[in-house]
Parts: structure tokens; sequence; C-alpha cells
């Protein structure tokens, strides 16, 4: 079930809404947990009983990870048991998501050799890396003492399960909700007043702009090489650079204004990434909860930047790495994480992570930020390396060949003028950012644009989902 179909929209949203409403108190946590099952299944079929099973595995650990001045228990012995969890995990993660990718590796090169392997086939459960990297926050979490374990086994299907982050987040560390989670916690009409704007928000940047620059997009990334020009690549890429923003800020912002419904606060996850200056400033404001994640879990206990600039660079290099590979099982991904690995490396050598106050260097270092990113996203979009080359190829290299007629049928009036809106992104300033403003902001350009979203916004988005005009969120494959 997407959040931009019929069946959410119409019927599942408003059920669970109205029976947190009217339900005791006590009873929420049930209903958001039972609601997210049923979420999850309807999408994810038989893979919800592997979601069940994970589930269970981490909070029966949960208790015994605690440290307990008390508890006679040796800290090898909760080391162990922490080891042993995260390795479950992981595991999983592995199998369904890189066993097919690693056994095509080794059958390409066993048939070099002359022989044979058998490719596993693997369909992906919704969500594994998402609800995988919360298990790993949660039992980490309470083994570091920062926070308790959860008792209650229908709280604990609440914060693995819920359904707004369940598919494609954000990552919501345990100490993030923690404190939220109690059966008994408050919930208000103004929760819903604020969280809806947010919701719409989303909607309207997934079902008008998002979906409206797919077509374009997937026509240029499937030009044949020899088709390939420079007008193509470049639009392909920029409008690539465009939809993914808008679909994932967009599920972001869906997912936020939902949990603020339910009455959950939920992290941001965007702070106009495309505005900034240094690609060390892109990913503290692009999925801003994986960087948190990956900083406390990751980067921070290898040492951080504390062991020299030797071990800074190397902790770098593992952490976007893990990055590439955590989005898919390709080369691409893997090539993608690299790239950015060695640009923030880069910016520390000579100095450029830090923003030049210069407003001509200022403006010059956002362009170039905002190119390198863009050439990210090829090698991101692509099916294989052969074509991200092949399109940056034609990137760096002018020609005079326009567009062929396939990706011409595309650019329709209305998708041109969206494209055109949507550039704007690139232009505006890196504060204040849209969705917290749209949410809690009491001013009058906030309340202009609240309006805006709830009325002429959420109408067109409506009907987009009704004539049935909507696409798959694109981090749902990840």
């Amino acid at each position: 079930m997407s959040f931009v179909s019929p069946l959410f929209l119409w019927y599942f949203m408003p059920a669970v809404l109205l029976a947190v409403l009217v339900c005791p108190r006590s009873w929420r946590n049930g209903i958001v947990a039972l609601g997210s099952l049923i979420f999850y299944a309807t999408g994810a079929g038989a893979f919800t009983l592997l979601l069940m099973a994970c589930m269970v595995v981490n909070y029966a650990a949960g208790p015994r990870l605690q440290p307990d001045e008390w508890d006679m228990r040796p800290d090898k012995q909760r080391r162990w048991l922490l080891i042993g969890v995260i390795a479950f995990d992981l595991s999983i993660l592995v199998i369904w998501k890189y066993a097919g990718f690693a056994t095509e590796q080794i059958a390409w090169f066993t048939q070099q050799l002359g022989g044979d392997f058998p490719v596993a086939q693997l369909a992906l459960p919704i969500g594994i890396s998402f609800f995988t990297f919360h298990h790993i926050s949660y039992v980490v979490d309470i083994y570091r003492g920062e926070r308790q374990p959860l008792r209650n086994p229908v709280s604990f299907a609440t914060y693995i399960a819920m359904f707004p982050q369940l598919a494609a987040g954000p990552i919501v560390r345990y100490r993030e909700i923690a404190d939220q989670l109690p059966q008994q916690r408050l919930h208000r009409l103004d929760d819903i007043a604020a969280g809806f704007p947010r919701f719409a928000l989303g909607l309207c940047k997934k079902a008008i702009i998002a979906d409206s620059l797919a077509p374009m997009v997937d026509a240029c990334f499937a030009t044949p090489s020899d088709e390939m020009t420079f007008s193509i690549a470049w639009l392909g890429a920029i409008a690539y650079t465009l939809q993914l923003y808008f679909d994932f800020s967009g599920y972001s912002d869906m997912a936020i204004g939902l949990g603020r419904m339910l009455g959950f606060r939920l992290p941001e996850n965007f702070a106009r990434p495309y505005s900034s200056v240094t690609i060390t400033e892109f990913w503290r404001r692009w999925h801003m909860s994986l960087s948190r994640w990956f900083r406390d879990y990751v980067y921070i206990p290898l040492g951080g930047n504390r062991g020299g600039i030797g071990k800074t660079y190397r902790n770098l290099c593992i952490v976007f790495v893990l990055t590439g590979l955590w989005h898919g099982a390709n080369w691409t991904f893997l090539m993608w994480g690299v790239y950015h690995g060695a640009l923030l490396i880069v910016e520390r050598a000579f100095g450029w992570d830090r923003n030049p106050e210069q407003p001509g260097k200022l403006l010059g270092r956002r362009v170039l930020t905002l190119v390198l990113v863009i050439f990210g996203w090829v090698l991101f979009r692509s099916p294989d390396l052969g074509q991200a080359l092949t399109m940056i190829g034609h990137m760096l290299l002018p020609d005079f060949g326009g567009l062929t007629d396939v990706v011409e049928s595309t650019i329709t009036n209305q998708r041109l003028i969206l494209l055109l809106a949507a550039l704007a992104v690139f232009a505006l300033p890196a504060h204040p950012v849209t969705g917290p403003m749209l949410e809690s902001s009491r001013t009058n350009s906030a309340t202009v644009l609240r309006v805006g979203v709830m009325t002429v916004g959420l109408f067109y988005a409506a009907i987009l989902v009704a004539t049935g005009t909507f696409s798959p969120f694109l981090y749902y494959q990840f």
C-alpha cells in the first residue's frame, strides 16, 4: 500500500486516525501497531513474517542488554549478545538484499573460467534496510545505557513497524522516540491540525512534481548509447535530480505529517540540500536521518576524527562505501558512495569543507556543489556503470545533437512548466525549510503557503491520485 494510493488516502489513513481519536488512550499503540502490520502485509505479503521474526529476536534481547549495576552478569556476556543480535539483523539484510548480487559476481567469474554457478533470485522485502537499522539502533542504545528497553511488546511493535516510516524512513533512532512510546501519551486535535498540512505538502511534491517528471527521466536514461546526446544527458540528469528530491522529500513530509497526526514527532530528513555550498553541507541536509545513523553507529565507534587524518579518511571511506551499498546491491550504488566519500576527503584535505565568506565565492561554490551532486545522481540512477559513464561523457563533451523523438514525446507543456517551476529549488536560500515552517510557523508567509497547499495543491494532487497517475516512491526499492 502506498501513501499516494486511493486505498490509503480514502480508507486506511482516515480509519486509523479516527480509531486513534475515539478509542481510549491506552489503545493507541495497539491501533498503530496493528494498522502498521496490516499496512505492511498489503504490500509485502509473506515477508510480514520475516519482519515479525526480527522483531521477536530484538525485543527478547532488549532487557538482557540493559546495563545494571546490581546485575552480576559480566559486560562480556552483554557484548557478545549485542554482537549476536546485530549479526542476526545484518545477516537477514545481507541474505535478502545482497545474495543475488554476490552470486551474480561469482557466476560471472566462474563463467570466465568455463564453469557455471547458480544465481540466487530473491525478492527484496519492502523497507528491509529501514527496519534493520531501527532494530540495530534499539539494541545499541539499550546496550549503551542511553534508553531503557521496552517491556511492552505493543510499544516495541509501534516503534519498529510504525507505518509512516516503515517503508522508506525517516530512520528513527530509538533514543529519539523512546520517550514518546508510553501508552498514556497525550494526543490532541492540534496534532492533526499541524500534521495534515505537512502531509498535504508531501503529497503535492510527489503527485504533482515528482511523478510528472518521471516519464522524461525514464526516457532520457533509456536512450541507447548511440543516440545519447549532450542535451538528453543533461535533461535526464537535471530532471532526475529534481524528481528524486521531490519524491523522497515528499515521502518524508508525508511520513512526518502522519506521525504528527498520530501523536509522534519524527525527525526531519531534508533541509534544502540543493542550497548547500559544500558536499559536507549537502550531507548535513540530504537524508539527514541516514547520515545521523551512520555517524552514531559506525563513524564514531570507528574513532570518528579522533585518530588523526589517516584514520579519519579511512572512517569516511568505510561509511560512504556502506552508504552506497545500503542503497542497493549494484556497482552503481557502490561507486556513488565512493564518489561522495572521495569528495568529502578532498574537501577536508584542502579546507574546502568550510563555507567561504565572500558572496562571489559562496555563489561559485554553491554552483560547483550542485553540479557535483548532479553527476553523482547519474551514477545513482543508471542501471549499470556503462550507461552512467556514457551519460557523464556526453555531459562533459558538448555536441550539436538534440532530443530523440522518444524523449521529445515526453515533454508536454504541463511537464515543461513543472520542470521549470521545480528548478526554483536550486535557487532557494538555505533557510527557512518549508516543511517545518508549514507545520509550526505562524508567520503570514507560512499561512499563505499553508492555505495554498491545503486548497489548490491538495485538490490537484487528489485528482491525479484518483486518475491513477501516481507511481511508487523511489526509495521503496531500498
